[in-house]
């Protein structure tokens, strides 16, 4: 399938509120519309996870960061700008999204993401979009398609073409947490 048509068939499935499985900067994700809360319970019921877990969001482009956190601080942008692997930031006052899939603090993960598909998908679908491991909760994260479980596979409603038989190992983002005066808390490098 052409990318293209990929991405438009991945966009429909989440603007009707369905799940897909998908290829992101990092490892291969379970996605919905963040900003659709029973969607975001699907991805929750897929990956057997209690929801005071929070998700992972991907956005396109670092403008859009200011549309979901009531207050990024400056530090981020510097932060977004350097980093040279894919670099996940948690921000306190998050805003126009599902509530359940911020953390009990009312923060959300959000990761501009540059990778060509993810990239597209983002732009495309106009909304960030929930990426979190495609693997069930406490389960090793899959380095590739190849190690996505089937029972994951048949509980999404779409599954994107692009990169499947592309057998690299990916690793997750590193997650950092911006608190209150700047405070920088690596969670996971």
């Amino acid at each position: 399938m052409e990318i293209s048509e990929d991405i438009k068939e991945a966009c429909r499935v989440m603007s009707n509120g369905g799940v897909i499985l998908y290829p992101t900067d990092t490892i291969w994700g379970i996605g919905c519309d963040a900003t659709n809360p029973d969607a975001v319970r699907k991805v929750y019921e897929i990956k057997k996870r209690i929801d005071s877990k929070a998700l992972i969001v991907l956005v396109d482009s670092s403008v859009k960061v200011d549309f979901y956190v009531s207050d990024a601080p400056q530090i981020a942008w510097d932060l977004i700008d350097l980093a040279d692997k894919p670099l996940t930031i948690i921000y306190d006052g998050a805003r126009n999204m599902a509530s359940n899939l911020l953390a009990e603090d009312g923060s959300v993960g959000i990761r501009v993401t540059e990778e060509q598909f993810s990239k597209q998908l983002c732009q495309r679908f106009r909304k960030a979009i929930v990426s979190t491991s495609a693997n069930i909760s406490g389960q090793p994260s899959p380095a590739n398609f190849s190690e996505v479980s089937e029972n994951i596979k048949s509980a999404v409603d779409y599954v994107v073409s692009y990169k499947q038989n592309d057998l690299s190992p990916a690793k997750p983002s590193s997650i950092i947490k911006l608190g209150k005066g700047g405070v920088i808390k690596v969670i996971r490098e």
